[in-house]
């Protein structure tokens, strides 16, 4: 018998019944939740998709070429050969995985890598763990313990199953809306909580917009309220010292130095997966806390260690971003302009405002991303397809995520299928935009 026939409200979904017989009851609740994604999964090239060589920044799924704008590798790391040729002589060195704990054993290069990472950010401390999502779920609720959190509604999913980690462990969760530091001082000044974490992205993985750190770190310093930033893709990318010039600023320090911010009250989170294409995330963080972590954090004291090319791939990339990141940063931005430029020109939505190489184009239909996606896979332009239930249905479309690998010709292939697409009437016009409704509380 299928499953879901038991199921009321839920609608059946398209599988054999071979398949659908096995099923438990809460599997069937979250396909059907999630049933425009998992049908966009089972049935489009670019979802699920088996790459089998890369040439650059070009991609081959089976016979079929295309232009990759679904990497967030955004300085082009992983194809630079001064960062690659350095990885032997570190695996000659200590192997390919020493597999402590960083508890019972921690390679030199490590602390190599926070001794730099600290005076990059130009912190008080930092320390590094495997993954982001390490992080947030291990270091949100040891900051939280049994006090309230205030979480941006439209915060990263990691960082909400972080706080859902640390809900179960006493603490309450309450939301602030979108971007609004206004409302967020609302909901601090009402709450009687003395202990107060602010949870938040820097540059949003959706949008490609920053928030106005400088005013959500007043309203928590303001409140007594400790700020926990995750910039997992703007670190790398944007830094001190923004200008006409170098509009993503300097150095490529995150956030809070692009927006001129101290540490004082702040913790940031950030990656190397993305700008440094290497399996490595951090947490910049007074040496107090750096201390607790050490005795506190599972991924401290039981996850096994990143590989040692990855941290390798990390202190060569430190050479080159001092020396040669500015000048790549540069080009990326130049590359991301192109495409805003043309989406601008054609009056075509977008919410990005910030000019950082992530682009999100929204459609007219939420029920037409198949057949758009199909037809850029066609073109030869591979994107992330951005389906409903990862996004709200009005803002259902693809995006490109723009790196400094990416030529001139690519950025034209993607240029050509955007001003295809509009020309059929596909895209969500800037007179057409509806701000997404929040997100339930």
């Amino acid at each position: 018998m299928n499953t879901s026939a038991n199921l009321p409200g839920l609608r059946r979904l398209h599988a054999p019944e071979s398949i659908a017989a096995g099923r438990r009851p809460w599997i069937e609740h979250w396909l059907d939740t999630c049933r425009d994604l998992q049908d966009l999964k089972e049935s489009h090239p670019m979802m699920d998709a088996v790459i089998d060589e890369i040439d650059g920044r070009m991609i081959r799924i089976g016979e079929h070429w295309l232009a990759d704008f679904a990497s967030c590798n955004y300085l082009g790391f992983d194809l630079d050969r001064e960062i690659i040729e350095a990885v032997p002589e570190y695996l000659n060195t200590w192997g390919t995985h020493p597999s402590w704990s960083r508890l019972l054993g921690s390679p030199r290069l490590y602390e190599d890598i926070e001794e730099q990472l600290t005076e990059l950010l130009g912190c008080e401390d930092t320390l590094l763990l495997p993954t982001i999502t390490h992080i947030h779920m291990s270091v949100i609720p040891l900051l939280a313990a049994s006090g309230t959190i205030f979480m941006d509604a439209r915060a990263h999913k990691t960082i909400y199953d972080g706080c859902q980690v640390a809900r179960a462990r006493g603490a309450a969760v309450k939301r602030f809306r979108f971007e609004d530091a206004d409302h967020l001082d609302e909901l601090l000044r009402a709450e009687r909580d003395p202990t107060r974490l602010v949870v938040m992205d820097g540059v949003n993985s959706m949008t490609g917009n920053a928030p106005d750190i400088a005013a959500f770190a007043r309203v928590a310093r303001e409140h007594g309220a400790l700020l926990y930033v995750d910039d997992a893709h703007g670190f790398g990318v944007i830094g001190e010292g923004p200008s006409a010039e170098t509009p993503y600023g300097h150095r490529g320090n995150s956030v809070i130095r692009h927006a001129g911010e101290t540490y004082d009250n702040v913790v940031l989170i950030g990656g190397f997966s993305k700008a440094y294409s290497s399996l490595l995330a951090f947490v910049a963080c007074p040496t107090e806390v750096k201390d607790l972590l050490k005795v506190a954090a599972p991924p401290y004291l039981y996850s096994g260690p990143s590989p040692v090319a990855s941290l390798a791939t990390v202190l060569a990339g430190f050479e080159v971003n001092e020396r040669r990141g500015d000048a790549l940063r540069g080009h990326l931005h130049a590359m991301t302009a192109r495409i805003l430029d043309t989406l601008h020109g054609l009056g075509v939505a977008t919410p990005n405002r910030s000019g950082f190489p992530i682009i999100e184009v929204p459609l007219r239909d939420h029920t037409r991303i198949a057949a758009v996606g199909e037809f850029l896979y066609r073109r030869g332009v591979y994107v992330t397809l951005a389906a409903f239930p990862l996004v709200p249905k009005n803002e259902v479309g693809f995006r490109f995520q723009v790196t400094a690998a990416n030529t001139h010709a690519e950025v034209d292939m993607a240029i050509a299928g955007i001003e295809a697409l509009a020309e059929m009437g596909e895209l969500q016009l800037v007179t057409d935009r509806v701000e997404a409704p929040e997100l339930a509380a």
